[in-house]
């Protein structure tokens, strides 16, 4: 906001001999027969020039000026950030906005993955749900990599574990001579039950 201080200048505090001082090199500046070819600018400069000085330079208009300017500051101020308070308050209401409708589309793209459908067919679904073409790829994207991922940990998952005595040689698995004829000296506990109860001996 221009103030008659600001066309002189000079700071709001300023003395009447700085305002005078201010106001000649101010007029001496802007007077017409100084800008040759930008008369109609500098007229209107003068002037304004000239009206700053005679309110500044008068005690009680100057007053006056000062108290007036500082009702429509007050008020200028509180309008300003009403005005802010109301684009902020615009900017959390959109911000809002899109965020539930990023998690919608997002929950419909999670929706069609479960059922098997391919990164294509959800960016279809998302542009048929009015979604925006640039995020409905990114989307597809997300969504499609993250159920990929978890098929594959999945899989991975069921998989069974190899046999370690399977990968073993058939000559490790196998026993040895020594090792037969040691069992049969040392019979399991069903044969040692049937020995028990009828004497019998191997």
């Amino acid at each position: 906001m221009t103030t008659l201080y600001a066309t002189l200048g000079v700071e709001s505090d300023a003395t009447l001999d700085e305002i005078k001082r201010a106001y000649r090199r101010a007029a001496m500046k802007w007077h017409p027969d100084r800008n040759p070819g930008r008369e109609a600018e500098a007229h209107a400069a003068f002037q304004e020039i000239r009206d700053a000085y005679a309110i500044l330079s008068d005690t009680g208009q100057r007053r006056i000026y000062d108290e007036v300017f500082e009702q429509e500051m007050r008020r200028w101020q509180a309008e300003h950030a009403a005005q802010e308070e109301q684009e902020r308050a615009a900017q959390r209401e959109a911000q809002r906005v899109a965020q539930e409708h990023y998690e919608k589309m997002v929950a419909v793209a999670m929706r069609f993955a479960d059922d098997g459908h391919n990164r294509d067919v959800l960016f279809g679904v998302l542009l048929g749900h009015d979604c925006e073409a640039e995020l409905a790829a990114r989307i597809a994207d997300s969504v499609w990599a993250l159920q990929e991922s978890r098929r594959a940990h999945a899989q991975a998952a069921q998989a069974p574990e190899p046999d370690a005595a399977a990968e073993e040689p058939a000559a490790a698995a196998a026993p040895h001579a020594d090792d037969a004829r040691q069992t049969n000296r040392h019979p399991g506990a069903f044969e040692s039950f049937w020995q028990g109860l009828f004497g019998i001996r191997t």
